[in-house]
């Protein structure tokens, strides 16, 4: 069963992914991927949405 907070966390996994795809160019889309998960989770969001928007294609 989904408590409150994990599914915040989980909205904002999404939300992460979704700012990530975002920009015309790798460089762009890493640097909204890292914003995005320095807001919802931090220093790790941060690293993890930079990841995630350099791989989005």
């Amino acid at each position: 069963m989904l408590t409150k907070n994990s599914s915040r966390v989980i909205m904002g996994f999404l939300a992460l992914f979704a700012v990530a795809a975002c920009g015309d160019n790798t460089t762009e889309r890493a640097a909204t991927g890292a914003l995005g998960g320095a807001v919802v989770a931090g220093p790790p969001g941060a690293v993890v949405g930079g990841v995630a928007g350099t791989v989005i294609d």
